[in-house]
């Protein structure tokens, strides 16, 4: 009797939670059918950071923002060191346009050429009609009417010695004869002075990089007027604070872009220029087109000793939140963690990653800053 009773207690206790949870279902329903403007939440498939750090980033997401990796391989590497410099005149591919007098430009044949256009050696790019005082200017006009007279004298002279070459020494002929042609190179000297235009010519093949001609402009004795360059055959100067570093080349490069330029090591200075030890190198090749007389550059230069390390593209080093140096390595096929590194520079397109990252990971090489900008 005492077991049928607590039964229908428990019974009727079920019965209860069953009725407060049905009521506290209904509740809600009723409380989320006034707030229908409330925000859904976020989808656990979607790229987003992790707790740890780490970035969650599907397949479809990946192919989307063109996520590319590569396994990292250790190996002896050399040690480089980035060089502050700027790119210089080929001095046997170059050259530069100066007047010799001063005077008023005047156009070429052509015209004046403008920046950017091709000229060929010895082509006459300018004139320069030199500047007289009009005291000057009057003093040879008197000198060459004086000389005209007296040319004229001295062919009337040898005409009459001509006329009575019977009775006239041949000493006092050719006398005359002498002074005549003396005569006359002396009016084509004075007279061509008075004429003559000194002509701009360019000295090299090239293209011209700067122009300060502009028609009827007066320049001084040795200014500057054209600048020619050959976009092909250029010089790197670059400025090392260590002198040791000059006697420990092996080889130089330089980054364009994308693009990596190997330079020829030519010489250093044997005098310090701003308590720097300039450095010269030679650069050919089609991507220096891009680059610009005077232009500032970052030199990488190699040593011939070694560093172990891992070579990586430059894009690949980024910094997080706490400014730190890292790279994004693939730990499993949608999931993405960052490596605190140290890094070292190469040639300007790959740095050397010397602690942090060991042999095998596969490090993201393209698209790492969108993976960094994940939250």
């Amino acid at each position: 009797m005492r077991n049928r009773t607590s039964m229908k207690a428990h019974t009727k206790i079920l019965l209860a939670a069953a009725s407060l949870a049905a009521l506290a279902a209904s509740w809600n329903a009723a409380a989320d059918a006034g707030h229908d403007d409330a925000p859904t939440a976020a989808s656990g498939n979607g790229p987003q950071r992790l707790p740890d750090g780490s970035v969650f980033l599907p397949k479809p997401a990946q192919r989307q923002i063109g996520v590319r990796t590569l396994v990292a391989e250790a190996g002896a590497l050399p040690r480089s060191h980035a060089l502050s410099g700027k790119v210089t005149l080929d001095p046997n591919a170059g050259g530069k346009v100066q007047a010799l007098v001063a005077g008023r430009i005047a156009a070429g044949p052509q015209g004046l050429p403008e920046v950017g256009q091709a000229v060929k050696k010895g082509q006459v790019l300018a004139w320069v009609a030199p500047a007289l005082a009009p005291i000057e200017h009057a003093n040879q006009q008197a000198q060459l009417a004086e000389l005209t007279a007296a040319h004229a004298l001295a062919v009337k002279r040898l005409a009459r010695l001509q006329a009575l070459r019977d009775t006239v020494p041949r000493k006092e002929i050719e006398t005359a004869e002498s002074e005549l042609a003396s005569l006359e190179a002396r009016v084509r000297a004075v007279g061509g002075g008075l004429a003559r235009r000194d002509a701009l010519t360019a000295p090299v093949t090239g293209v011209i990089a700067s122009s300060n001609a502009v028609a009827g402009q007066v320049v001084d004795a040795r200014e500057l007027v054209f600048e020619i360059v050959d976009p092909e055959r250029l010089r790197i100067e670059a400025l090392a604070y260590d002198a040791g570093i000059a006697a420990d080349v092996a080889g130089a490069s330089l980054a364009v872009g994308q693009t990596r330029v190997p330079l020829d090591f030519i010489g250093a200075a044997r005098s310090l220029r701003e308590q720097a030890l300039p450095m010269a190198f030679a650069a050919r090749g089609d991507a220096l087109a891009r680059l610009a007389v005077g232009q500032p550059v970052e030199v990488f230069v190699h040593t011939r000793s070694a560093v172990q390390g891992v070579r990586v593209p430059a894009a690949s080093v980024l910094k997080n939140p706490a400014n730190q140096t890292i790279v994004w390595v693939k730990t499993a096929p949608e999931r993405f963690a960052p490596r605190l590194v140290t890094v070292e520079p190469l040639d300007g397109a790959s740095v050397a990653v010397t602690a942090g990252l060991a042999a095998g990971e596969r490090v993201v090489t393209q698209a790492a800053t969108l993976v960094n900008q994940i939250r």
